[in-house]
């Protein structure tokens, strides 16, 4: 399987971002190691592999995403 690996500024130039919020913002909030990017060699480097992070971007946000999970298995949306 080939991967397109990305570095912070290239990555931000295709999903149009600033570098800084991708490095400060989206990463381990949004972005994660292991699915998202890698550090090679155990260094300081970041690459960001494109082809997960294009199919996570496509994929639709939930209503669930806000919700409150209930002690009886429900949720609360408020």
């Amino acid at each position: 399987m080939n991967l397109t690996y990305l570095t912070t500024q290239e990555l931000a130039e295709r999903i149009k971002y600033n570098a800084r919020t991708i490095r400060t913002r989206l990463k381990d909030s949004v972005l994660f190691e292991g699915r998202h990017y890698i550090k090679p060699f155990g260094g300081r480097k970041t690459l960001y592999i494109w082809e997960n992070i294009e199919k996570d971007m496509a994929m639709p946000s939930t209503s669930n995403d806000f919700a409150i999970p209930m002690a009886g298995g429900g949720v609360c949306h408020g």
